[in-house]
């Protein structure tokens, strides 16, 4: 039994952490696999996050390693693998030819929103028993640790 104070935020948070790493992306690519194409896969879900997480007009393979926390060279490989599927267009820097710039597809943003109604679905089944004013401050104040973080989106 797990008991409530602020000491305890920290091993909580990272609780959840470890669960939801492992959870969240199979859950999706399950839920939706019976109507989407083979290509919506975990790594290409991954791909497709990292690229739309990362501030900036014009994100890299590296940026990808980076948001993923993986070596630049899985990163490449698993990059190669969306833009084949029709996630990721790869095209060269506007600033400096040597560099690959990564977009994404329409078809990425519709796997991207399809994540993230699963996310809001997940979020409200776990806390739909809560009292709605405790529901929309939890929301604020995770939205706020992760802009704090991650920086805003």
């Amino acid at each position: 039994m797990h008991t409530s104070s602020s000491r305890d935020g920290g091993p909580a948070l990272f609780r959840l952490v470890r669960h939801w790493a492992r959870q969240w992306a199979p859950d999706v690519v399950e839920r939706f696999a019976a109507d989407a194409p083979p290509s919506w896969t975990v790594p290409n879900l991954f791909v497709i996050q990292a690229v739309d997480g990362t501030a900036g007009d014009e994100v890299t393979v590296a940026d990808v390693a980076r948001q993923l926390g993986i070596d630049r060279s899985v990163a490449s490989r698993m990059v190669a693998e969306a833009v084949r599927d029709g996630f990721v267009v790869r095209s060269t820097s506007a600033r400096d030819a040597r560099r690959a710039v990564l977009t994404l597809t329409d078809a990425a943003k519709e796997f991207l929103e399809a994540s993230r109604a699963h996310q809001r679905q997940a979020f409200e089944a776990l806390v739909s028993h809560w009292p709605e004013a405790d529901r929309e401050r939890f929301a604020a104040y995770l939205s706020r640790l992760a802009d704090e973080v991650l920086g805003a989106p």
